[in-house]
């Protein structure tokens, strides 16, 4: 099966339903779906303030002024950045504020401290000041009613500081998918516990799990399941009971167990692609189960490839692949004949201040994931990518070269 038959035939069973809505505290909605538009409660500013140090006045009074001619203002008073004034301006009058301030009652316009003259309680204006100026009027930066964020949003932190500026401690989110994964393998040991010689510890399940995260849901972590048939199938069986969807990281095939659970079944064996060809999915019922390999670069690899988009559409949140960077290649990348190939690289800057994608050099499935930032795909019908030519990288991580 081709990588895009397989695709299709995930796609063809998968059908995600917008999860539950649930509330949280704002300090912990970082990275969570908004489940609901934010409207704004109030007016952004809530009162008209001034935008630099001076006096507010009211622009009728300064229509005659000029240099020749100014006009005489009473300052009656002073209101700092914080406080109100209870002060309604009359006729004639002027009072200093602070940047920021709230500006008092008949006031419609700032004129800046240096654009004027003050002797004790008298202000002379030198020029006709006009409505609006050196001000933010209410509502000019949030209308109370507007809708300010959509539901489907991912919160950052932008997002988390508009929901504060509004007044919000707590926000509507969508409910996190769950995510069960295990490994089932006679030489994977489980960390906390003593490792015999010829096992070793479960990177590839620990890789995954973080790598759900980063999707947006929330991993459970199974353990580690013997070799055997009643075993396997109760832990497939657990899984879809607790969780959205099922990740296993196995050395062996158990695509036969997986099949029997229940129905659809199996519906990938195999795809031709390197690393991953021994991938397969099956539903149990309509929760997808992923069985990837049980090397930690591989496993890591294919999640990104197949999985990753589903756990973010079950949790309701925008699709979005791994950041992508060019680079040229820094040596001859072959694939498998008949397969898509994705070589791992390492990135680095030459002398030129190019990007280099040099395939990684090495067996080691732990040492792989310590020096992979990326991957480069090379398609089914090409034999290979020359040196030097320019390739697209897809992250492992957000850096775009050692220094």
């Amino acid at each position: 099966m081709t990588f895009e038959e397989a695709k299709r035939a995930v796609e063809i069973s998968f059908k995600p339903q917008l999860p539950d809505t649930e509330v949280t505290v704002l300090l912990e909605a970082y990275n969570r779906v908004l489940g609901i538009d934010v409207v704004a409660p109030q007016d952004m500013p809530g009162s008209n303030t001034a935008t630099v140090q001076g006096y507010a006045l009211n622009a009728k009074d300064t229509a005659t002024a000029s240099e020749d001619n100014p006009v005489a203002l009473k300052v009656c008073g002073t209101i700092a950045v914080g406080e109100t004034s209870q002060v309604s301006l009359l006729g004639g009058e002027a009072i200093e504020v602070s940047v920021g301030a709230v500006l008092p009652q008949g006031a419609d316009t700032v004129i800046a401290a240096q654009d004027g003259e003050r002797e004790d309680d008298t202000l002379q204006v030198y020029g006709e000041v006009f409505s609006g100026e050196n001000m933010h009027q209410a509502g000019s930066d949030i209308q109370k009613g507007a809708v300010v964020l959509r539901r489907g949003q991912v919160l950052g932190s932008a997002e988390i500081g508009v929901l504060a500026a509004l007044g919000f401690m707590e926000v509507t989110v969508l409910r996190m998918p769950m995510v069960a994964v295990f490994s089932v393998g006679a030489e994977i040991g489980e960390l906390g516990k003593p490792l015999p010689a010829g096992k070793v510890f479960d990177a590839a399940a620990y890789s995954v799990y973080t790598a759900i995260m980063e999707c947006g849901a929330k991993p459970v972590c199974l353990g580690v399941v013997a070799e055997d048939k009643l075993a396997i199938t109760q832990m497939l069986k657990t899984a879809t009971a607790v969780a959205d969807m099922v990740v296993v990281c196995s050395s062996v095939d158990i695509t036969e167990i997986a099949d029997t659970v229940d129905k659809p079944g199996i519906v990938v064996n195999g795809v031709a692609i390197k690393p991953g060809r021994q991938t397969a999915v099956s539903f149990i019922g309509e929760k997808p189960v992923f069985i990837l390999p049980s090397n930690p670069s591989a496993a890591l690899l294919v999640f990104q490839l197949f999985a990753r988009s589903l756990v973010q559409r079950l949790g309701g949140r925008p699709v979005a692949g791994l950041k992508t960077v060019m680079a040229y290649a820094g040596s001859k990348m072959f694939s498998a004949k008949g397969s898509r190939s994705y070589g791992l690289v390492e990135l680095k800057f030459d002398e030129n201040c190019r990007l280099i994608a040099d395939p990684l050099q090495t067996t080691g499935a732990v040492s792989a994931l310590v020096n992979a930032e990326g991957f480069v795909e090379i398609p089914e019908n090409e034999q290979h990518i020359e040196a030097d030519q320019e390739v697209a990288v897809r992250l492992f991580r957000g850096s775009a070269g050692k220094s």
